[in-house]
């Protein structure tokens, strides 16, 4: 069974083309409605012509009856249409012999069998037909004894109306070159109008491509672009001012990187230098070993920190999301941690009453232990830290308070970016990568969450807050 290929999307049609076909187009069609408009108008305009000149030959025929009825004058039907060019008519009497006809022209006794006689006051159109070549209007009339004429009469008028036609014929071929000419202007201006709206776009993305990993500082001018464009330039300028950021995190994270990666690499070559260049004791080399083993420690857990905060940052939607209690989770840290706070002479108490949140345990319980382990390393023996949680109307809040000495407001505000102290002398005394407060971060913004620090003489304290009506806390 043979696989279908699936046909490749098809480009969606340029915007200048677009824009010119729908304009010219739009132009040619109301430029085609008004020359209909006016082949009509003209051709009712000699419609009208042709019946009040035919009326005036009817009326004049019809008192030319009248005066052989009255004064016996046999030759007024021939003078009736004295004047009159390419105009014909036709009498009969009542009782159907012709008392008139045309000597050249349409046959009109013809007509007057085969047409059915009209009345003017009904305004009903008059017949067109063509006969030897030529195209005649006419109609058929039946007037009698009420005109004092002594009996009925059929009369039938016609005239030529080929001058006509040929004025309509030739106005027509006008019109229809000068429908092609307007097509192609309307369409050359269209043309030329969406590439000169076009101008401010092309410059724009003249800018765009000038920007560069180097040059992510630039910017567009909003003003230099057509209102509709406003916004898209202005939405742009923001991403790329992310972009900026992102970059420029990305830069320092990977300086931190290095900068972090160098002593515990350093140490381990200086160390294995040292052990290989001359022959040693079992237990010398043992001692070099466990000190070895311990930078190595220390690099797994950076990178396993590190590659924790990738995942949740990239993925923040695989939270596993359950309700949890949070005087029970605070607890539980409580007890893990009691041998060590019994060793540095410290306490933990919890405030608060019991409280239930949406969250992710194992993901809660990090942040939380992260900022537990910090509290405690830096609280001094015979102090308390204290965990603090309440529950506001829009936001569940979590405290974690420990005494000590004071952080400066130029450090609070960079305490939860990756590898930053705020006390580089415990840089190397196995306090850690600087990645705690960083995973704290990136947990309660996985969350929809925010965190804050603050800290006085007397003591520092970190923030966890969790709005209530989030999409993690529906």
């Amino acid at each position: 069974m043979t696989r279908r290929k699936s046909s490749p999307s098809r480009r969606p049609v340029s915007l200048a083309w677009r824009v010119t076909w729908l304009v010219g187009l739009a132009m040619t069609v109301v430029f085609v409605v008004f020359n209909g408009i006016s082949l009509r108008s003209l051709d009712l305009h000699f419609a009208e012509m042709d019946e009040e000149e035919l009326r005036v030959i009817a009326s004049s025929v019809t008192k030319a009856l009248a005066e052989m009825a009255h004064e016996q004058d046999p030759q007024a039907l021939e003078r009736a249409v004295r004047g009159h060019h390419g105009v014909y008519y036709f009498v009969a009497d009542g009782a159907g012999r012709t008392l008139y006809a045309p000597a050249n022209g349409p046959d009109l006794g013809r007509f007057v069998a085969r047409q059915a006689p009209i009345k003017w006051a009904a305004e009903e159109p008059m017949t067109v037909w063509q006969e030897g070549g030529h195209h005649y209007r006419g109609a058929v009339l039946q007037v009698g004894a009420g005109q004092r004429l002594g009996e009925d009469y059929t009369i039938a008028v016609a005239m030529d109306i080929g001058v006509h036609l040929d004025f309509i014929r030739d106005f027509r071929r006008i019109q229809g070159w000068t429908v092609l000419a307007v097509m192609a202007l309307a369409f050359l201006l269209a043309w030329i109008a969406v590439r000169w709206g076009h101008i401010p776009i092309r410059r724009a993305n003249d800018k765009i491509r000038a920007i560069t990993s180097s040059r992510l500082h630039l910017r567009l001018d909003p003003t230099e672009v057509p209102i509709e464009l406003e916004e898209t330039i202005a939405s742009f300028n923001a991403m790329l001012g992310r972009i900026e950021d992102g970059y420029g995190q990305l830069a320092n994270v990977s300086a931190d990187i290095a900068h972090e990666l160098r002593t515990p690499v350093t140490n381990l070559t200086t160390q294995t230098e040292v052990a290989v260049g001359q022959a040693r004791s079992a237990d010398e080399y043992r001692e070099i070993l466990y000190s070895n083993l311990e930078e190595l420690g220390r690099l797994n857990r950076m990178i396993n920190d590190m590659l924790f905060l990738a995942q949740t940052e990239n993925s923040p939607d695989n939270l596993r999301v359950e309700e949890l209690d949070l005087a029970e989770e605070i607890q539980g840290l409580f007890e893990y941690f009691d041998a060590w706070v019994e060793e540095r002479g410290v306490t933990l108490q919890r405030v608060g009453a019991h409280v239930r949140i949406h969250a992710d345990r194992e993901l809660l319980r990090r942040a939380l232990s992260n900022l537990l382990t910090n509290a405690i390393r830096y609280t001094p023996a015979g102090q308390a830290v204290t965990v603090a949680v309440e529950q506001g109307t829009d936001a569940i809040r979590i405290c974690v308070e420990n005494p000590g000495p004071r952080i400066e407001a130029r450090d609070l505000s960079r305490l939860f970016s990756r590898f930053y102290r705020a006390d580089p002398s415990r840089q190397r005394k196995g306090d850690g990568a600087g990645l705690g407060l960083a995973i704290v971060k990136t947990i309660v913004d996985a969350h929809g969450g925010r965190v804050s620090a603050q800290s006085d003489d007397t003591s520092t304290r970190f923030y966890m807050s969790f709005t209530i009506g989030s999409p993690v806390q529906n």
